[in-house]
């Protein structure tokens, strides 16, 4: 297969709209930008269409897709029983990087919903996506658009990466605007409740609609406490490299990865480092790359999928990196550095173990 690539960086290509379009009504897919990452859509109300993202990306089918839409009207078509709180959240959030979990209707296949009796609906922020999606007919699915398990994409070259050849189109909507996919909240079971976190916060959820849960396989270190989000289950955003994240005081876990790098190099190995602007200078060997400022956390969301991606490209062995636990974006982003880790965690002891610098001062949990 051909992937056709559309250039719409600096607006909307009508004809290649409009083709991107007959794609979708064809049961074809499109990758398309979106706020959060490039998502590979499909038409959500065709059950062979939506089969084709799974093969494309390799993607277990017990996993829900998420179905985008652009206008607010079209929600009663693919869901019932739509609880006041839903118009709420969409009146304050939507469109934008928010996912609402809602009790599905006769019209969305449960091949969308892997099997689920809910459906996951979106309304992107993004005017080339709510283009392709009026296009596409209204109602597109759409994962994002990678081999699954691997770094989401967020710029257009990503997507070709995973893609090429295996999908019809790709519409290159340049950078994405956040980096991280969307809060997902469940408003099926009472409280509204958190499945996967994102930009839109708790904090914020809970200024719109009051009381606001976290799912418990978020918060609670049991394996066997199970998530309920689409892809919340399964080892995601992975580079091949082994991948750790060092915790604790600031100058110590600087400290423990510059002795985790020394050993690695000393064991004959290609090791990395993810820091920030803020302590690029603190590291002595590896190959260090900056996530972004931890002044301004937009970037460390931006930045996390490509730079995985980044280590895949040297062939690294190994990467260390920090922890990110910033005030805004701290859950989302920790959520998926946690899962591309495979939740290897190493925990810096106490700032007077560090110090002493004679000894591995860390632990992994």
């Amino acid at each position: 297969m051909k992937t056709v690539m559309v250039d719409m960086r600096d607006g909307i290509d009508k004809e290649g709209m409009r083709l991107a379009g007959e794609i979708l009504r064809n049961g074809g897919l499109v990758a398309f930008p979106t706020e959060t990452v490039y998502g590979l859509g499909a038409n959500a109300l065709d059950e062979r269409a939506s089969a084709r993202i799974y093969g494309a990306k390799g993607r277990p089918s017990d996993n829900p897709l998420i179905v985008h839409i652009a206008d607010w009207e079209d929600i009663y078509k693919i869901a019932v029983d739509i609880p006041g709180e839903a118009k709420l959240l969409a009146d304050r959030f939507w469109p934008g990087p928010l996912t609402m979990v809602l009790k599905k209707s006769d019209l969305v296949p449960l091949t969308t919903t892997g099997g689920l009796a809910t459906v996951a609906v979106r309304m992107p922020d993004h005017e080339t996506a709510r283009a392709l999606i009026r296009a596409g007919g209204g109602y597109v699915a759409a994962p994002s658009a990678n081999t699954s398990g691997r770094p989401s994409p967020t710029k257009a070259q990503h997507v070709a990466e995973d893609m090429d050849g295996v999908i019809d189109m790709i519409i290159d909507g340049g950078d994405v605007a956040i980096g991280l996919e969307s809060t997902i909240v469940d408003l099926t079971e009472g409280i509204p409740t958190i499945l996967r976190p994102g930009y839109i916060n708790q904090e914020m959820l809970e200024e719109a609609v009051g009381r606001v849960e976290m799912d418990r396989a978020l918060i609670s270190e049991d394996s066997s406490v199970r998530p309920k989000a689409p892809g919340m289950k399964y080892r995601h955003y992975a580079p091949r490299a082994e991948l750790i994240i060092v915790e604790g005081e600031e100058h110590c876990v600087r400290d423990q990865i510059n002795r985790l790098v020394a050993e690695a190099e000393s064991a004959g190995k290609k090791a990395g480092v993810i820091g920030t602007e803020e302590s690029l200078l603190c590291y002595r060997s590896g190959l260090v790359k900056s996530i972004g400022s931890r002044a301004d956390e937009i970037t460390i969301a931006q930045h996390l999928y490509g730079i995985l991606r980044e280590f895949d490209e040297l062939d690294v062995d190994v990467i260390y990196s920090e922890s990110f636990e910033t005030p805004h974006m701290g859950q989302a982003i920790m959520n998926r550095l946690i899962k591309a880790a495979g939740h290897q965690i190493m925990e810096v002891q106490t700032p007077e173990a560090c110090s002493d610098g004679s000894a591995d001062t860390g632990k992994l949990r």
